[in-house]
């Protein structure tokens, strides 16, 4: 099968973590009804995610983000690619975040039934590929309303 390259990428992802970004991402969508991150660097060694929230997490929810994210992984949720132009995009899923430059065709990353996100990333097949998912802190920036998140997944 020929690789179809869409648009350039200009970084070499490390793909547990990378695909753990989505898992996270859609994480706290539900479990706080906030979007994406706002903010997100992604590393073998260690990564940090912001989102915007209406309150600072407890303790207990820090703790629910982090059960939620292994019971993904250990539940070894496919991960597949769909391809669509950008005016089929599904319902839920926003143009404005691709960039100006990007193709008129688009890959959707599809973790299981659990998220779908446009991405041109490096992804692992599955989410147990993942390892173990570890959250090393949290920051709350209350001027913002910014959560940060700090995790690394062990493999």
């Amino acid at each position: 099968m020929a690789v179809i390259i869409l648009n350039e990428h200009n970084k070499e992802e490390f793909p547990p973590a990378h695909t753990a970004e989505h898992l996270l991402n859609q994480v706290m969508i539900r479990l706080f009804g906030c979007g994406r991150s706002h903010n997100a660097h992604i590393e073998r060694k260690k990564s940090k995610m912001s989102f915007i929230l209406d309150h600072k997490p407890s303790r207990q929810e820090e703790k629910a983000i982090e059960r939620e994210m292994q019971r993904l992984i250990d539940e070894d949720l496919p991960v597949t690619f769909d391809y669509v132009t950008r005016d089929a995009l599904p319902e839920g899923i926003a143009a404005d975040r691709l960039p100006d430059e990007a193709s008129d065709t688009i890959r959707l990353v599809r973790i299981g039934d659990y998220d779908v996100c446009p991405c041109i990333g490096r992804h692992v097949r599955s989410t147990a590929q993942i390892g173990r998912f570890e959250m090393l802190g949290t920051n709350w920036d209350e001027m913002q309303h910014s959560f940060r998140v700090r995790f690394k997944v062990v493999q």
